[in-house]
């Protein structure tokens, strides 16, 4: 497969502030004084030049993409992740570096993008198509598809600024997928989608990358990106931190973003709670040595503050992978409580978990099953894979891999 994408030391720096200062006279006399290495002449009495007026969204970027990849780009807000689609898709220039691509675009980068308001649906799909440079012909053997794609045929023939963020979203995606790019650039828009439709989008991106089609994905569904891509780039503060594996990348994204914690102790006046129950303690206890790995079982301990008795009480403790997967929920069993300290403790065995990244939710519960109080994240912990002396190679999938009874005759 050949290159399709070629990012090259690509820098983007915006300017702060007032750009300019209104007029021509001033503009010049500040330029010129720039030019000259002297102080801008139009700062007031006592007022410092700024040189920190600049902000650096990309800094130093570079990867290859060939033909017929999905590619992931993931990272936090304010990574740079929209301003290298835009600069991809030439919606603006880099600062530094240059972009060499093969092939024709087509881009999704913000709600609407690409459409004109007062348009209905079906021309708006005709105009996308000879942006595209495609004929009339060939926009119109597509135009069924799209609308059935899209979901929107009852309001084809209305302006599209009256259709909802979800229709817009829907037809511009159906459009972007359907007129047949070699290059496919989807932004977080599909987060405005329904769940149904969502599934639609990620079934039809694995398809256009079958056909030997590129796409350049950018989403904080850690799902969707693990699922579709094969290939994940992750930024940091505008510059590539790490390129690979989606797992790995993924995994080390959420490391990197994660404060590890497996044991917090509140104060009465700081705990966090209400005028009901109060989390006092969350602790892990391994059972054997200092470092947990899957061979080991381990206790989750938690301790709350009660203000009322309750005659049926129980705990509810979920287990999250970093990623946000929900691994199993367990229940304690119904006792009753009196007000005051109240300790819950839960055994994970040994040669159950994989070795990852997890946190941990509980709830305390009442009677009838009324939540008293839900604690989100209240610990996380890592598990260590330590196979060393195992004959195996390669990882072991899944967020469970229990040691069970095998018989092989």
């Amino acid at each position: 497969m050949g290159t399709v994408i070629r990012v090259e030391h690509v820098s983007k720096v915006y300017q702060l502030g007032k750009v300019g200062t209104g007029t021509l006279a001033s503009d010049i006399q500040r330029s010129f004084a720039r030019l000259t290495g002297k102080e801008d002449p139009l700062l007031r009495i006592g007022q410092k030049q700024s040189e920190d007026g600049i902000h650096i969204a990309l800094r130093d970027v570079s990867f290859n993409v060939t033909q017929g990849q999905v590619l992931g780009i993931i990272g936090k807000n304010g990574a740079g992740k929209s301003t290298l689609l835009k600069i991809v898709s030439r919606v603006t220039a880099p600062s530094t570096g240059k972009i060499k691509m093969r092939g024709r675009l087509a881009s999704l980068l913000e709600v609407g993008t690409g459409f004109h308001p007062e348009l209905s649906g079906r021309e708006n799909i005709f105009l996308n198509g000879a942006i595209l440079g495609m004929t009339k012909k060939e926009v119109a053997r597509k135009f069924d598809e799209i609308v059935e794609f899209s979901g929107v045929a009852k309001f084809i023939d209305t302006p599209v600024k009256r259709y909802s963020s979800g229709m817009y979203v829907r037809l511009a995606f159906a459009v972007a997928a359907h007129l047949e790019p070699e290059i496919l650039i989807v932004d977080e828009v599909l987060a405005v989608g329904d769940a149904d439709f969502q599934r639609k989008c990620l079934g039809k991106m694995k398809d256009v990358s079958s056909q030997g089609r590129t796409v350049l994905f950018v989403s904080h569904n850690m799902e969707a990106v693990k699922n579709l891509c094969q290939e994940v780039v992750l930024l940091e503060k505008g510059q590539v931190a790490e390129i690979g594996n989606p797992t790995a990348v993924i995994n080390s994204y959420f490391k990197r973003n994660t404060e590890y914690n497996s044991k917090v102790i509140f104060e009465e006046e700081n705990a966090p709670g209400n005028e009901i129950v109060k989390l006092r303690k969350a602790e892990l206890h391994i059972h054997e040595g200092e470092t947990l790995d899957i061979n080991q079982g381990f206790d989750l301990h938690f301790e709350f503050d009660l203000k009322n008795d309750y005659p049926e009480f129980n705990f509810s403790l979920n287990l999250f992978s970093i990623t946000g997967e929900h691994i199993f929920n367990t229940v304690s069993t119904v006792v009753s409580v009196n007000c005051g300290r109240v300790k819950g403790n839960c055994t994970i065995p040994s040669n159950l978990m994989n070795s990852g990244n997890y946190t941990v939710s509980i709830m305390a519960v009442s009677q009838r099953s009324i939540t008293l109080f839900y604690f989100q994240n209240v610990m996380n912990f890592e598990i260590f894979d330590n196979r060393e002396n195992e004959k195996w190679f390669g990882n072991i999938s899944g967020a469970v891999r229990p040691k069970l009874d095998w018989k092989i005759s």
